[in-house]
């Protein structure tokens, strides 16, 4: 198999990254993206003389793609899985269950600074929009979600977001690129589920909050108040222990 050598993966990311991670990155992006096809076997070698690195670094990125259950390494090389649709409702599934806990805990923390640091990243995206950058714009979309993730300072819940991140960032990317594309006017509308989410953590607003994720995550709206109830409950028995 010939692999091309126009890399898919935004390459000022990956400016300080070590030869592994980037092939990592590379690799992940054309296999999602169906460049490199589920049942494709990849060879080392191969792989080695492509992104002209040895085959170390080749060997380290297809430990962490089979860790994310994109490939399945064999003896004699690696096959390629690839993401069904319904691992990707999945990855949003477990996305909003994170976001909805993030929320709860907001409710009762000072936001005065977050909302801030969310206002200034949400001015990034909007000049992304303009100069029709959608690397820009992903990059931010994803910093936006993460600085939230962050507030609540919940190592474990950062665990998953990270190691959700990378699947989630590729996805992303995708997405924003064809949209930019063919779906330009959609950015107006994605603009304000933005707006939407710093207004309902200004506000400490549970009905708000959930009318962002609502607004935020597409074909999920019967998922969102069974997730956000699960969060209360879960509050509310913390506090009750904390008594």
């Amino acid at each position: 198999m010939v692999y091309s050598r126009e890399f898919l993966y935004p390459e000022k990311w990956l400016l300080k990254a070590s030869a592994g991670n980037r092939v990592t990155c590379e690799l992940r992006m054309r296999i999602i993206s169906g460049m490199i096809e589920s049942g494709t076997i990849l060879s080392e070698n191969k792989l080695a003389a492509d992104f002209a690195v040895s085959r170390s670094p080749v060997r380290e990125a297809l430990k962490v793609l089979a860790s994310e259950h994109i490939i399945r390494l064999e003896r004699m090389g690696a096959v390629v899985i690839g993401l069904t649709e319904k691992e990707i409702e999945e990855i949003y599934d477990v996305r909003l269950l994170i976001e909805t806990f993030v929320f709860e805990r907001l409710v009762r923390m000072d936001t005065n600074e977050l909302v801030k640091e969310l206002s200034k990243i949400l001015e990034m995206m909007k000049v992304a929009i303009k100069y029709s950058d959608a690397d820009e714009f992903s990059y931010h979309d994803v910093l936006f979600h993460e600085t939230i993730i962050r507030a609540v300072n919940h190592s474990y819940i950062l665990m998953i977001w990270n190691n959700l991140k990378p699947v989630m960032e590729s996805l992303i990317l995708l997405s924003m690129r064809g949209r930019f594309t063919e779906k330009f006017d959609d950015f107006t509308r994605i603009v304000k589920n933005h707006e939407l989410y710093i207004e309902a953590i200004k506000a400490k607003d549970r009905t708000l909050m959930i009318e962002s994720l609502h607004q935020n995550f597409d074909d999920v709206q019967g998922k969102v108040e069974d997730l956000w109830m699960s969060q209360q409950m879960l509050s509310k028995g913390v506090e009750r222990k904390n008594d």
